[in-house]
């Protein structure tokens, strides 16, 4: 890691903007950043850290902000590092969280942090990203150093040093841990309780399930466990087997014996069982038979009402053939009934129009008389079309229209058998004729339905005249409104027009403005165009003489190396026997021999190249930027020192000037179009006034016509219409009586159907009803029995037949005949013997069970007591082992005889190699008096498996005695911190991954040193610089200013510090 530039503003104590060049302070290797007290040295490394980190070290971010308090209220904190690393140019670019005053109004508000990263590749600058957590990440990737780290072997800051030298081993362990980051190790020592104690957890779990297993044998075979012993362990497990396998064999042995006992008690429980069946079957037979011969005796008493059921059968089956035709008969009496019910309401509505046909009779011949048309008229009220009704009046009079029914005193019977009276013909033909009589009035007035339809056309016509007038007079007062307004309108637009007219100017002038303008704003914008080149060009620049200083200074070193191996490289030339080009000796005895790596001629002219090319690239770089410059100054004359702002403002002027001339422009022609328009409506209003006045001429006289002609169609229409309210409505009312008409003729027909096909009906039903053996329908009624009655009653016969067929066959088996003539058995006795084998089995069967279960489940549960054995050892063998590397690596284990863990143990080695890094320095320093040394031992009263490993102590090489580093001087323990300081850093850099640091920081602590020993100490420092590292010591010390030419000085004002660079 190579730092180039650092910029700060308003940061720390720098209220301005203030640049570290660390390339010009780094060229000789060592430089002293110096300055009063407090005037802010160590805030420049802070700045450093900053950038990387966003952070800076210690106790310092925690104490104050890290924006300036000498910086202006409105000014923003910045840090800027420019550094390469792994060889990647990386520009980072940190702004902190600040409290900034509000745009508008009082107080602050608060601007986040902010970061800028970007990498230069491929001649450009390249963002890689303005994200804080990507930035961080970025930091650590490539440079592999936590800000402690960086810290501890970058900055080497004042006084930690010294403390680590001195610390005790707790101390120093802290340290150490957050300088090599072996958090790791720790981590593995507590995984590694953490896996053996899921072990052991495992382990238990698995002898749980062994213990649980043995627990039910015991329960199961009632025995007790054998008695376990804590010191044996697992040889106690391993016991359980054969316990549980001698219980099992016991339980197998006991089942054999109780299941012969049982094997016995069954038979003998057979045995009575079968006698007590015998004797259960021999008392059913004595029963069946006694039952029978009741049964028998009576039978013999229902036999009466055994032929009464078959006489009442018979009957229900004579009857069932002819009550169809008596329910055909009672079929058709009903119908006509219903037909009577018809009829009557048919014929009551008759004579209700009858009544009101003498009502309307009377009042048409009182219009009659006052009639203009005269009776003669068909459409007239007094016409004949109405008097059919007198002939209903009539036909009411003559008892045609009374109820059928009534009219025959009800005797339904006798009516049907009347079939020549003339009544029921007289009656139809009077409601025929009156029927026909409307259908041939309601057809003549269906003829002057045309006329109505033109009425109602005529009416149309007319209301569409008048609504058609109505708008024509509003349009004709609306079009002489709008030529009233119309004179005063157009004077109006004239004058805007004249007005506009006079507002317009040059359009030329007005572009000609603009155009300058357009030319100073890209002027404007060209010059910051060309700076933006003009810095990417100095930035390759400055790449390209780094480079060409480079490939210089590869070559020198190739010919530097050439000329220190001349003499190996003329010593391969010579051939014995011939002259040496130096000496001229023929004689050669001790040829040089120079190394293997040296150059060769080949290689100086391969970096004489690279380095002429380096030097055009050069040149075409410092020629570029020439370019550039040239251009710049060329855009900024033509700016005429305009600012951005200051010409986009001008631009915009000349553009708005020219809108407002073409704006002038439309609008005269807008308003001369509207004059145009003006002129045009006009004439426009003078036509329409007139055509709209001829208009309502023409539909006065269409309306006059239409109306006479509607006036003398009304006439017509009501002389037709008679009482009713319109044509229409009369046309239907003598549709309606039609109809009501029709439906009594059809009422009285099908009443006279009914009355004959009763007496049909009647007639067939006597005559079944007399060949069946009945004297009428009424015994015919009375023997029916239902389908269901019939099977109920065939069911009782059959059902008394069937009894007496099964008691006779019951009687007839020879086998309940002989249990008859046998003694009675002693079922009770044998029941109570048969109870007492069986309980007396049962006993045994239990027992044979209960053994036998016994041995089953003690079988079972032994054998997987054997399984659970088996799946326990793997468990219980992985617990041994993680356990055993556990306490190795905790310090528990009797194989670790130091008791160390194993995060001390790594960082002991850590400290080991510390302190042979440091000893190379420190034997510089201290002139071989002082040596570190590193012990294993453990500091005095700590008891601690983690202090071991960790002790430092000092060899004095004047007395061969080791001394506790308390003891050293203010200027030796300076020597000897810086010496440790160094050393760590070495090591702690290859652990990072080798990333070399070739800047580095020393903050404080030279004034303790002797003029001798600053020296000392400045050529070990000196001696850092090999390999291109620069190193920055950070004192206050004024000797080291004159020692130290190349110098950063940091001066403080009371309005803040400043930095300058000198050498």
């Amino acid at each position: 890691m190579r730092l180039h530039t650092l910029t700060v503003r308003a940061f720390g104590p720098f209220a301005d903007t203030e640049t570290v060049d660390f390339d010009r302070l780094g060229d000789g290797g060592l430089f002293l950043i110096h300055g009063p007290t407090g005037a802010g040295k160590t805030s420049v490394l802070d700045a450093v850290c900053f950038a990387l980190y966003g952070r800076v070290p210690g106790v310092r971010e925690a104490a104050r902000s890290p924006r300036s308090n000498h910086a202006a209220s409105g000014t923003a904190p910045e840090v800027t590092l420019e550094l390469t690393v792994r060889g990647r140019r990386l520009h980072i670019l940190r702004s902190p969280a600040w409290q900034r005053p509000k745009k508008r109004g009082k107080g602050t508000t608060e601007e986040k942090a902010k970061v800028v990263v970007r990498e230069f590749a491929d001649g450009s600058w390249n963002g890689l990203t303005n994200r804080p957590d990507e930035a961080g990440q970025l930091v650590d990737d490539v440079l592999g150093l936590s800000l402690a780290q960086f810290c501890q072997i970058v900055l080497l800051p004042q006084g930690d040093f010294a403390r680590f030298l001195r610390a005790d081993a707790k101390e120093r362990r802290a340290g150490l841990e957050r300088i090599f980051a072996t958090g790791v190790f720790a981590q593995v020592e507590e995984w590694l309780a953490d896996h053996a104690n899921e072990r052991r957890q495992e382990a238990e779990r698995a002898e749980s399930e062994v213990t649980r297993k043995a627990g039910l044998i015991a329960e199961v075979g009632r025995s007790a466990r054998p008695e376990a012993n804590s010191a044996r362990g697992a040889e106690d497990l391993e016991a359980l087997a054969p316990w549980a396998a001698e219980l099992a064999s016991v339980a197998a042995a006991t089942a054999d014996d109780t299941a012969q006992a049982a094997d016995a008690a069954v038979r003998e429980r057979d045995a009575a069982r079968g006698a007590l069946q015998e004797g259960r079957e021999l008392e059913q037979r004595r029963q069946r038979r006694a039952e029978a011969l009741r049964r028998e005796g009576d039978l013999a008493e229902q036999a009466p009402r055994r032929a009464a059921l078959q006489e009442e059968l018979e009957a229900a089956e004579r009857a069932a053939a002819v009550m169809p035709l008596v329910r055909s008969a009672e079929d058709r009496r009903t119908r006509l009934e219903k037909a009577d019910l018809a009829a009557a309401e048919r014929l009551r509505l008759v004579r209700a129009l009858a009544a009101a046909g003498e009502d309307g009779s009377a009042a048409a011949g009182a219009d009659g008389d006052a009639a203009a048309d005269g009776p003669g008229d068909p459409s007239s009220p007094g016409s004949p079309g109405l008097a059919e009704d007198g002939d209903l009046a009539a036909a009411e009079r003559l008892g045609l229209l009374d109820d059928p029914a009534s009219a025959l005193g009800g005797d339904t019977d006798g009516a049907a058998e009347q079939g020549g009276s003339e009544t029921p013909d007289r009656r139809r033909e009077a409601l025929a004729a009156a029927e026909r009589d409307r259908r041939d009035e309601a057809a003549r007035l269906e003829q002057l339905r045309g006329d109505a339809d033109h009425l109602r056309s005529v009416h149309e016509d007319v209301e569409r005249a008048e609504a058609q007038t109505a708008r024509a007079q509003r349009d004709l007062g609306a079009c002489r409104e709008q030529a009233a307004a119309l004179p005063e309108r157009r004077a109006r637009v004239a004058a805007e027009l004249e007005e506009a007219r006079g507002r317009t100017g040059s359009r030329d002038s007005a572009e000609a403005a603009l155009e300058f303008a357009r030319t100073r704003e890209e002027s404007v914008q060209a010059a910051h165009r060309l700076a933006g080149e003009l810095a990417g060009a100095q930035e390759r620049r400055r790449s390209r003489v780094d480079a060409a200083q480079a490939a210089r200074d590869r070559l020198q070193e190739i010919r530097g190396a050439r000329i220190e191996g001349m003499a190996a490289e003329l010593a391969e030339r010579l051939e014995a026997g011939e002259a040496c080009p130096v000496c001229g000796s023929a004689e050669h005895p001790e040829p040089a021999v120079g190394a293997a790596d040296r150059p060769s001629p080949a290689d100086e002219e391969t970096a004489a190249e690279a380095a002429a090319k380096a030097d055009e690239e050069r040149t075409a770089a410092e020629n570029a930027v020439a370019e550039v410059q040239a251009r710049l100054d060329a855009a900024q004359d033509g700016t005429g020192g305009m600012s951005g702002d200051a010409a986009t403002e001008l631009l915009d002027r000349r553009r708005a000037e020219l809108e407002r001339v073409d704006a002038a422009a439309v609008e005269v022609e807008r308003l001369a179009a509207d004059l145009e328009r003006i002129d045009t409506q006009v004439e426009k209003t003078r036509t329409d006034e007139s055509e709209l006045t001829r208009e309502i001429a023409e539909l006065d006289k269409v309306r006059e016509t239409r109306a006479a002609e509607a006036a003398r169609l009304a006439d017509k229409l009501d002389t037709a219409r008679g009482p009713d309210p319109d044509l229409a409505t009369r046309i239907g009312r003598l549709s309606e009586e039609a109809e009501l008409l029709t439906a009594a003729v059809r009422a009285l027909d099908d009443r006279a159907g009914a009355a004959e096909e009763l007496r049909a009906a009647e007639h067939e039903a006597h005559a079944a009803a007399t060949g069946a053996g009945f004297s009428g329908s009424h015994q015919v009624r009375a023997a029916e029995r239902g389908d269901a009655d019939r099977r109920a009653l065939h069911e009782k016969i059959r059902a008394h037949d069937d009894e007496a067929a099964r008691v006779r066959e019951i009687l007839d088996d020879p086998g309940l005949a002989a249990a008859g003539s046998l003694p009675a058995p002693d079922v009770a006795g044998l029941t109570a013997a048969a109870e007492r084998a069986a309980d007396a089995a049962d006993h045994a069967l239990r027992w044979r069970d209960r053994f036998a279960d016994q041995a089953d489940r003690l079988a079972e549960l032994r054998h997987g007591l054997e399984d659970l054995l088996s799946a326990s050892r793997p468990a219980r063998h992985r617990h041994s082992v993680a356990d055993g590397l556990a306490r190795l690596a905790a310090g528990t284990a009797a194989d670790n005889r130091e008791n160390v863990r194993l995060s001390a143990y790594v960082l002991a080695a850590r400290l080991e190699q510390v302190v042979a890094a440091a000893n190379d320095r420190l034997a510089t320093m201290a002139a071989g008096r002082y040596e570190l040394r590193h012990t294993v031992d453990k500091a005095a009263g700590d008891r601690s498996r983690s202090g071991g490993g960790l002790g430092l102590r000092v060899l004095d090489g004047w007395t061969g005695q080791e001394r506790d580093p308390a003891t050293l001087s203010g200027g030796e323990t300076f020597v000897a911190s810086l010496a440790l300081a160094l050393g760590l850093g070495d090591v702690a850099t290859q652990g990072a991954g080798g990333s070399e640091i070739n800047t580095l920081f020393i903050d404080e602590g030279f004034g303790t040193l002797d003029e001798d020993t600053l020296e000392e100490v400045l050529e070990v420092l000196d001696s850092l610089r090999d390999g291109g590292r620069a190193v920055g010591v950070v004192s206050h010390v004024a000797d080291l200013r004159t020692r130290i030419t190349t110098r950063l000085r940091v001066a403080k004002t009371a309005t803040g510090s400043s930095l300058h660079q000198t050498g």
